[in-house]
């Protein structure tokens, strides 16, 4: 039997989840840690989901050190620790998810049949001995796969939970909720950090309005569950990143340093492919919620610290 778990040490953790794909968790995920590694913080990303959607954010795809989530897998269903990829960027290590994840999923329903706690846990004994090396750790979750949602919203000490604004999305809020209440008998430290309202129009606020409504009353709460900052809808900026494996604010960057267009015309540069005009402002959105992110936890922390 795996020893008792240091809850403490998972502090930091974070699981992005929703029951409904297409809603940017692994967006998140890869920007929310990248911009906070650029800052200076030691973070871990870790990708549950048997797509490894992470690696083409990251631009690790059909690289090396992409095993397809092997590594991870064996230790979620043997126990015994597993090595991330270190420094997919300064600061950022990685655990690569993949189909291999499949396995996992596998193992850990047969073993919830003789140890429904130990099945619950198995990313929590995973992470433990480690988070003390890490400032932030990201679960990336998927989308529809409950046994290894719930080992995520196990180890985690926070869940954020992207959603769109429109009802069909929020519909999905409810399996989350439930999803939540599942493990408070294993991690009775879980809390909800908050909901960010993604892929919206700048100019909708009435829809944003009544998606805040909505949100605040299924999780019998005040507005403030929903981020004060969102997420607009940019799928030229989605594809680019991932074309070209860069995460948005490096993208931005990597515009922002080109040569001008009077540079390309009198010959001293060429012209860079293409990219979107809304990767600034993509950018500068995820950089407000990566702010609210170490906000929340910060107000959270020192809350606690006073009681």
């Amino acid at each position: 039997m795996p020893p008792a778990l240091n809850r403490t040490a998972l502090d930091r953790v974070i699981a992005v989840i929703n029951g409904k794909g297409g809603v940017l968790k692994t967006t998140l995920t890869a920007n929310i840690g990248g911009m906070l590694a650029n800052n200076g913080y030691r973070v871990l990303l870790v990708d549950l989901d048997p797509q490894g959607n992470l690696a083409e954010d990251l631009g690790y795809t059909d690289d090396d050190r992409d095993d397809t989530g092997r590594a991870l897998a064996q230790a979620l269903m043997f126990g015994g620790g597993a090595a991330p990829i270190r420094e997919v960027r300064p600061n950022l290590d990685v655990f690569a998810g993949g189909p291999a994840l499949d396995q996992a999923t596998a193992g850990l329903a047969a073993k919830a049949n003789k140890d429904p706690d130990g099945a619950k846990l198995a990313v929590a004994h995973l992470l433990e001995p480690i988070a003390g090396d890490y400032d932030m750790i990201l679960i990336d979750c998927p989308p529809g796969d409950e046994t290894l949602q719930t080992a995520a919203v196990a180890a985690a000490r926070w869940a954020l939970v992207p959603v769109k604004s429109d009802k069909s999305s929020r519909k999905g809020l409810g399996a989350v909720a439930a999803r939540l209440d599942a493990v408070i008998g294993v991690n009775p430290t879980l809390d909800l950090l908050g909901v960010v309202l993604v892929d919206v129009g700048t100019s909708a606020h009435v829809v944003q309005r009544e998606a805040r409504e909505h949100i605040a009353e299924l999780f019998n709460a005040d507005n403030n569950v929903v981020f004060t900052a969102t997420v607009r809808h940019s799928e030229a900026t989605a594809q680019a990143t991932r074309e070209r494996g860069l995460l948005v604010h490096e993208l931005d960057a990597q515009v922002r340093k080109g040569p001008k267009w009077y540079e390309i015309r009198r010959g001293d540069a060429q012209a860079q492919t293409l990219a979107p005009r809304t990767a600034s402002s993509v950018a500068d959105d995820l950089q407000a919620i990566t702010q609210e992110v170490v906000a929340r936890i910060t107000a959270a922390e020192k809350q606690e610290a006073l009681a």
